[in-house]
């Protein structure tokens, strides 16, 4: 791998990522909200974005996303289900990656192995769900996984090297989680980045349209 291109690239597990990659000598360009007023919920803020930039990209990488918006909490129960809240959810954590994708395809190389990554989460999961709750950030995640997995499809036609993931990083240390971790092990940005980078690095074309986790194993959808 010689160039990344990470999205999010201020947050927790963004700036970990850059800099795991950076170390391995891979030429890293960031883009975020901060300081490149990155907005991926506006289409004309991605596409403003990324219109500058040309270098055909091994691994694209969005690790943008949010549990919480705009002081909506996760929701406990159907009874604090509202519109707005689902909305949000959908366009920064479904839509947002979506038209990342979109603009991004012309930076992906066709004549060698490219990955396009986007951070999902397990709770995303229909098959592995047993609980209620998170309902809109569930289901956020949840098409997120069906775009990437559909995408993917689409992708390997024209790109027959490229591979296209959702990617669950674990229970991360950050700001996103800190209030909802509780007793759940954590891992530090740093440890997430690591296994995040390994997994990228071990995947090959027949992974591509999967849901995995941090260790690479497959999720069921």
């Amino acid at each position: 791998m010689e160039n990344a291109l990470i999205i999010g690239a201020s947050g927790g597990i963004g700036s970990a990522l850059t800099e795991a990659l950076s170390q391995t000598g891979v030429a890293v360009t960031g883009l975020s909200r901060s300081p490149h007023h990155l907005d991926v919920t506006d289409e004309a803020s991605i596409a403003a974005a990324l219109s500058p930039l040309s270098s055909p990209y091994d691994l694209i990488f969005v690790a943008t996303g949010a549990l919480e918006i705009e002081g909506a909490r996760p929701e406990r129960s159907i009874k604090n289900l509202t519109r707005q809240a689902m909305m949000d959810q959908f366009a920064l954590n479904c839509v947002g990656p979506s038209l990342i994708l979109k603009h991004a395809i012309r930076l992906l190389p066709r004549d060698r192995r490219a990955v396009f990554a986007a951070l999902s989460a397990r709770v995303g999961s229909i098959g592995d769900n047993s609980l209620w709750g998170l309902y809109s950030y569930r289901t956020a995640k949840a098409a997120l996984n069906q775009m990437m997995h559909g995408a993917a499809v689409e992708l390997g036609r024209s790109h027959k090297q490229a591979i296209c993931v959702a990617l669950h990083p674990g229970t991360v240390a950050t700001a996103f989680t800190e209030k909802y971790v509780g007793r759940h092990p954590a891992v530090p940005p740093s440890g997430a980045a690591r296994n995040l980078s390994s997994v990228v690095q071990s995947l090959s074309v027949g992974d591509t349209g999967g849901f995995l986790d941090w260790q690479g194993k497959s999720i069921p959808w």
